[in-house]
């Protein structure tokens, strides 16, 4: 899997603000859903200048150099902008790229935040078999497997309208191609649990009850056994997709758990 034209870069959902402390957000494999990460980030810039990270749909690339795209881009704000404080926060396929970040550059951030990580996805037999069978899928049931997986990404009742259709919108956005990659890099994922030990900054791990799509709960409790400084907090009634639903605010939990400087 080699680059193509397109590089990985930071959009910012609201108006930047430099006086406050950059919160580096890394989304799941819907990674090109701006109008979603709107909402998923929405709240945040009370207390932070939020920058998301885009992965084209042709970036084909794998986890090592993805995470030096986040530390590059993390680095050139740092330049334009020098900050005391720094948070990294991945969500599902975006957890997976922050743990390469923790492994490679900690000290570059202040407090990192994971939610329902994607890191289990390997360890899951049925969705292993299923991914190794995706590359054979008609192209036909790829372009309607959005609306199938819908409800595997969070609980419909809890979503509202909009954020109902930025989700159908962003899952439905990458090519075949795209998905097949990203697919093969959750199959290979693979952490280095010793370096992760030596992480001394807080890390809070959020993980959904009601994840009908990956065992976050059960991993975010296996993650919490590495981290020396680590939170669990357990949303009883979300799904995997739990930044879009509608009683679910990243910023009312940070506050609720004291995780700000």
């Amino acid at each position: 899997m080699s680059k193509t034209d397109s590089h990985p870069y930071f959009f910012t959902p609201q108006s930047s603000s430099p006086e406050y402390p950059l919160l580096v957000f890394l989304p799941g494999m819907d990674e090109t859903g701006k109008e979603m990460m709107r909402i998923q980030t929405a709240g945040l810039e009370a207390a932070f200048d939020v920058r998301c990270f885009v992965i084209p749909p042709d970036e084909l690339t794998n986890w090592a150099n993805l995470a030096e795209e986040v530390i590059s881009l993390t680095q050139a704000e740092l330049k334009k902008v020098p900050r005391t404080s720094v948070y990294l926060c991945g969500e599902s396929f975006g957890a997976c790229i922050a743990l390469k970040v923790m492994e490679k550059i900690p000290e570059m951030f202040a407090r990192f935040i994971l939610i329902n990580s994607a890191s289990s996805f390997h360890r899951v037999s049925l969705l292993y078999f299923c991914s190794l069978l995706f590359p054979y899928t008609p192209n036909f049931f790829y372009q309607i497997s959005s609306f199938i997986a819908l409800p595997f990404l969070a609980p419909v009742n809890r979503l509202s309208p909009a954020a109902r259709e930025a989700l159908l919108e962003a899952v439905s956005s990458a090519p075949k191609k795209t998905a097949e990659q990203r697919l093969f890099l959750l199959r290979e994922f693979s952490i280095d649990e010793n370096k992760l030990f030596q992480i001394t900054q807080p890390v809070l791990l959020i993980a959904s009850k009601n994840d009908r799509l990956l065992p976050s709960q059960a991993e975010a409790q296996r993650l919490a056994k590495i981290f020396p400084q680590s939170r669990l907090v357990t949303l009883p009634h979300s799904g995997h997709a739990c930044l879009v639903e509608t009683d679910v605010n990243l910023w009312q939990i940070l506050q609720a758990e004291n995780f700000l400087n």
